[in-house]
C-alpha cells in the first residue's frame, strides 16, 4: 500500500507553542497538501526550501505573509506529502489560518500523536523511536534529553533487531539440521554454533533489563524523602532546596499532614524531594494518616534524609524500612546545643550552613544510582515485560530434552517478543495508548 493511500484525511495542527509567540508553525500532512498550498499560497514551493508567500482564504482575502515549506512524500517525517506554514504567532493570525484549513474539504484537525503515528505506519519510525521522541518532547533535564535522544535516533531498534536476527539465524541452523541432516554441507549438530550464542544472548538480555532502574531514575526522578520528628526542620529544608515556599512552616508541631513534593534538577538529573508529616505517636486521625503516608514514602524512597533538631535532639527514629540508603542530618546548626553523636551533615536554613554540602551529597548519590549510564537501556515497562517474555522463551529453548522442533518454536516466540517491542509484529492494540502520550501537532 502506498503512503498516500494509508490515510484518506489530510490532517493539520499547530505544532509550536500556544500563541502569542514570535512565530507559529502549522503542520499539514496527507494527500491534499499540494492542493492546499496551491489554493492558499498561490502555488507549490520548491521541495524542502522555505519560500515567503502570501496566505489567503477561500475568498482571496490576505491572512498573513508566511514562510512556506513543502516536503513531498515519502521523504518526509510522516512519509506523506507534508507542509509547514511559519506564520506570525498572534492568536488572531493562527486562528484565522487554522479556521481556513478546517473549512477545506478532506481536511481535519490532527489528533494527539497522529503525525508520529502516520510516520510509524509508513515505516519512518519504529515504536521505540516513537517512544523516544515522546520522551524527548517531555524531557525536563539533560539526562532525560540524552536518554530520549538515543532511543529517538534508533539505538534501541538496532539492538533489538540485531538480537532478533541472531534468533532467526539460530532457527535457520536448527531447521537445516532437521530438514537436511543427510546433506554433507550441513553440520551434524548445532549445539556449539547455536546454543552457546543463545546462552550468551540470555545474559545480555538480563543485563539489559537491569538497566531499566537507571531509566526509571532518569525519567521519573531519584526519590528523596525527608523524615523526622515534628518541627525537625523538614519543611524549612524543603523550601530551601526548592528556593521557594512550597511547604508551610510554623512553630506549631504537626503542620505538615500530607506529602509535599518538588522536582529539582541536580547536575542534569531529576530529583524528586518529598516533605512528610512528622513521625510521632498521635491520636489525631488525620495526622495518623499523614504519618503512615510518610512511612510508606520512606519505604519506597531511593534515599531517606532523616532530620534531627540539634537544638532539642530526641535521637534517631525507629525505622520499619531499610536504613542503608539514609543521610542523617542535624538541623538548626545556627543554634547552640549540637550533640556529639555522628551526623552526616549539619545544616542551617537561616544562614545556609551545610546546605551546599548536603545538596552535593544527594547529587552524588543520585548520580551513583544512575551508574548504568545513558546508553541503550529499556525505557518503558512494556519493553521490560516483553524482554522478560523473550528471556523465558530462550530459557525454554535451552531445555535440551524438549526436542529440536520445540526448541525452534521457542526461539520463534522469543523473536516475536523482540518484534513486538519495535512494532514489527502484532501491536495494533497498543498504538492508541502509545501515541496518545504525544501533544497535538506531533
Amino acid at each position: 500500500m502506498s503512503h498516500q493511500s494509508l490515510f484518506r484525511d489530510t490532517i493539520f495542527a499547530l505544532s509550536s507553542g500556544s500563541p502569542p509567540t514570535g512565530v507559529a508553525v502549522i503542520r499539514i500532512s496527507g494527500p491534499h497538501v499540494v492542493l492546499v498550498l496551491r489554493e492558499m499560497a498561490g502555488g507549490l514551493p520548491s521541495a524542502r526550501k522555505a519560500e515567503l508567500r502570501k496566505l489567503v482564504d477561500e475568498d482571496g482575502a490576505l491572512l498573513d505573509r508566511a514562510l512556506t515549506l513543502y516536503f513531498p512524500g515519502p521523504t518526509s517525517f510522516t512519509g506523506e506529502d507534508c507542509a509547514e506554514l511559519h506564520v506570525h504567532g498572534g492568536k488572531a493570525v493562527v486562528s484565522a489560518v487554522l479556521e481556513t484549513l478546517g473549512r477545506k474539504s478532506g481536511l481535519r484537525g490532527a489528533e494527539a500523536g497522529e503525525f508520529t503515528r502516520r510516520a510509524f505506519v509508513n515505516g519512518k519510525l519504529d515504536l521505540t523511536s516513537a517512544e523516544g521522541l515522546a520522551d524527548l518532547i517531555s524531557a525536563e533535564t539533560d539526562a532525560q534529553r540524552r536518554l530520549a535522544l538515543v532511543n529517538a535516533e534508533g539505538g534501541q531498534r538496532e539492538l533489538y533487531e540485531g538480537w532478533r536476527n541472531q534468533l532467526l539465524h539460530a532457527r535457520a541452523m536448527i531447521e537445516a539440521e532437521l530438514d537436511f541432516a543427510d546433506e554433507s554441507d550441513v553440520p551434524g549438530s548445532v549445539s556449539e554454533t547455536v546454543w552457546v550464542g543463545i546462552s550468551s544472548l540470555q545474559k545480555e538480555i538480563i543485563n539489559h533489563i537491569d538497566g531499566y532502574r537507571t531509566a526509571e531514575i532518569v525519567r521519573d526522578g531519584f526519590k528523596v524523602v525527608l523524615v523526622g520528628a515534628p518541627n525537625a526542620g523538614k519543611s524549612s529544608l524543603m523550601n530551601a532546596l526548592a528556593r521557594r515556599d512550597v511547604a508551610i512552616v510554623t512553630e506549631v508541631a504537626g503542620t505538615t499532614r500530607d506529602l509535599v513534593e518538588v522536582a529539582l534538577d541536580l547536575d542534569g538529573l531529576k530529583v524528586m524531594v518529598t516533605d512528610t508529616a512528622g513521625l510521632r505517636e498521635s491520636s489525631d486521625i488525620v495526622e495518623k494518616i499523614g504519618i503512615e503516608r510518610a512511612r510508606q514514602a520512606a519505604r519506597q524512597a531511593d534515599l531517606v534524609v532523616e532530620l534531627i533538631d540539634s537544638s532539642a535532639p530526641i535521637g534517631e527514629l525507629e525505622y520499619d524500612f531499610p536504613t542503608d540508603s539514609r543521610i542523617l542530618v542535624a538541623t538548626k546548626a545556627d543554634l547552640t546545643g549540637l550533640v556529639d553523636w555522628q551526623f552526616d551533615h549539619a545544616i542551617s536554613v537561616v544562614n545556609g550552613e551545610g546546605l551546599a554540602e548536603l545538596v552535593g551529597d544527594i547529587t552524588r548519590r543520585a548520580s551513583a544510582a544512575a551508574t548504568g549510564g545513558l546508553g541503550i537501556i529499556p525505557s518503558r515497562l512494556r519493553q521490560i515485560e516483553l524482554l522478560r517474555s523473550c528471556h523465558q522463551h530462550l530459557h525454554g529453548a535451552m531445555q535440551n530434552g524438549s526436542g529440536l522442533e520445540l526448541q525452534a518454536e521457542e526461539l520463534r516466540l522469543a523473536g516475536d517478543m523482540l518484534g513486538r517491542i519495535t512494532g514489527a509484529i502484532d501491536v495494533e492494540d497498543l498504538l492508541g495508548v502509545i501515541f496518545s502520550e504525544f501533544c497535538i501537532g506531533k
